[in-house]
């Protein structure tokens, strides 16, 4: 996204494919605003592109994480719509 001609902000994501619900879905890998940009609705404007991409495209979901401490991210999240997963504990194995 961009303001005044530069670039203040981006959104990437990967498609994969949800086997209980047979559609697509939208993994967001990672969000970032240019400090100076923050609090100016970037980070709205590129969620609610990501929300639109995955009706246009008949997704069941968009999903992400984020660190436990990160408590604006949380916020904004929580503000939009999106359910923090209490069922589920996530797991990686640094290679």
């Amino acid at each position: 996204m961009k303001a005044g001609g530069r670039p203040v902000g981006f959104l990437q994501l990967y498609p994969s494919f949800s086997s209980l619900s047979l559609k697509p879905v939208w993994i967001l890998y990672d969000l970032f605003v240019a400090p100076e940009a923050r609090k100016s609705g970037v980070a709205t404007k590129l969620l609610t592109r990501a929300q639109e991409l995955a009706a246009e495209t008949g997704a069941s979901e968009v999903t992400l994480a984020t660190a436990i401490d990160n408590k604006t991210a949380q916020y904004l999240y929580q503000r939009m719509g999106w359910n923090r997963d209490e069922d589920f504990y996530y797991y990686n194995l640094v290679i």
